[in-house]
């Protein structure tokens, strides 16, 4: 009888799409490699719909994940992908070569086929958080935080000054020491740490070429170690939070959260908590799954394993729901 009640209710749909699971979220952290060398790997993000200053209202924020050093780029308002591009090359090809990955949010200068196709042509891995996932990106959403919290302790009471600010943002940035490397990003990326103010003691004869270089692979590998250590550390203190996700296999069915999704419904507390079941596609990795959506839902199709729950057929086949209808959003 146990078992009977159970299944019964694992299939039933108002169940599946209306209550809320109360189990640790599903995956656990899968996390980015760790870059070899600065510069090699960046994050990209914007900080927008800040109030004019200087003729700017938005801020590009671009974060190696190598040594946590950052640029931030005042723009006049969104960028389309050639100018983000043209950014990138100004502010950081130029100076430290063409990186092998960028990690980006799905906005839409990173999702257009002129940004892909450009970085195929140069040989560059682009790489887009998974549908309202933005933890992909985590390092640079962490650094747009600490940047809007410089930004509001200078500039809470005249707003409008805020683009006087963002170099000075950018040198405590980056002379900030970093845990998960034990050195500032400027040590990191260029082996020694700039003084704010001229060094007044004694001059030194220059060292030799050779000594400059073999500082900077010993700070760079430093920082490597340090990178794996703290990666192992996070990995182990997230997975404590989390849950070993399911596995799905191509053409099995799932629910789909609608946490993120926008619902034209009258109460948001009412709505349902999942919409589907839809099919799923393929697995791109242990934690992100390809479904296969109806194009109406106008929405980017790959997930976050957290966002699924597995869908159970009904013991009563006459309430089996055939296929997902039409959502009430967009």
């Amino acid at each position: 009888m146990v078992t009977d009640v159970r299944r019964y209710v694992q299939g039933c749909r108002e169940c599946a799409i209306s209550k809320c699971p109360r189990h640790l979220p599903s995956g656990k952290l899968l996390p980015l490699p760790v870059p070899n060398r600065p510069w090699s790997h960046l994050g990209v993000d914007f900080i927008t719909d800040l109030p004019v200053s200087g003729g700017c209202t938005c801020v590009l924020v671009i974060v190696d994940r190598f040594s946590k050093s950052c640029r931030l780029i005042p723009l006049s308002g969104q960028p389309t992908a050639l100018d983000t591009a043209e950014c990138l090359f100004n502010h950081v090809f130029h100076y430290y070569g063409l990186p092998e990955d960028i990690v980006s949010d799905r906005g839409s200068q990173f999702t257009s086929r002129v940004w892909r196709a450009l970085f195929k042509c140069l040989g560059v891995t682009v790489s887009l958080s998974s549908g309202y996932h933005p933890q992909t990106n985590g390092q640079t959403e962490r650094k747009i935080q600490e940047v809007g919290r410089f930004l509001r302790t200078f500039c809470h009471d005249h707003q409008e000054s805020w683009s006087q600010f963002l170099g000075w943002a950018k040198y405590a940035q980056n002379s900030l020491r970093q845990p998960t490397t034990g050195l500032t990003p400027f040590q990191c990326v260029l082996g020694y740490q700039p003084p704010l103010f001229p060094w007044d003691g004694e001059p030194s004869d220059v060292p030799a070429m050779d000594y400059w270089f073999r500082e900077s692979e010993r700070v760079w590998d430093s920082a490597h170690l340090q990178l794996q250590r703290a990666l192992r550390r996070r990995r182990t203190t997230a997975d404590l939070r989390r849950s070993q996700e399911p596995e799905y296999r191509p053409g099995q069915k799932v629910w789909l959260s609608t946490r993120d999704i926008r619902m034209h419904l009258p109460c948001k507390k009412l709505s349902p908590r999942f919409i589907g079941p839809f099919t799923v596609i393929r697995q791109i990795n242990p934690i992100t799954y390809h479904l296969q959506l109806p194009p109406e839902y106008k929405i980017h199709p790959v997930f976050h394993v957290s966002l699924l729950k597995p869908h159970h057929p009904s013991v009563f086949p006459s309430t089996e729901p055939g296929e997902a209808e039409e959502p009430p959003f967009y």
